[in-house]
């Protein structure tokens, strides 16, 4: 089965050390300008997903969402999520780590587009 998004294992390290500071964690994707174009992480219950929201799936314990719009924009590509040095988003979970979280894809083949229409849309955000 092919997931709509992924994560490295370096990202995935990271999420762990957050984890045992924040407890449960959660991940949204936007489509805004600057830092919000980038993945933001955050403790569960931080961040409220609308009806709007979309959820791609799970990385390392985490819910992974991402804006409507995006996920029009980015439907036929897989995000993997990583982490490379540097300072991202002050609102974001790992900005006092030195890190930032950054999204990276790669363009779905055909089968793996079909087999995920096949499966059917991915869930909306309910409240």
């Amino acid at each position: 089965m092919v997931n709509r998004v992924e994560i490295t294992d370096k990202a995935a390290a990271v999420v762990e050390r957050l984890k045992g500071q924040h407890g449960g964690l959660m991940f949204h994707q936007s489509g805004g300008c600057c830092d919000g174009s980038s993945p933001m992480c955050y403790p569960v219950g931080d961040f409220r997903v609308g009806p709007q929201d979309v959820l791609l799936g799970d990385i390392a314990g985490c819910a992974f969402y991402i804006g409507a719009a995006q996920f029009e924009y980015w439907r036929h590509t897989q995000l993997i999520i990583d982490v490379v040095p540097g300072r991202g988003s002050g609102f974001s979970a790992e900005a006092p780590e030195g890190v930032r979280f950054l999204t990276r894809s790669r363009v779905f083949t055909d089968e793996e587009v079909a087999a995920l229409e096949a499966a059917g849309p991915p869930a909306t955000a309910a409240h």
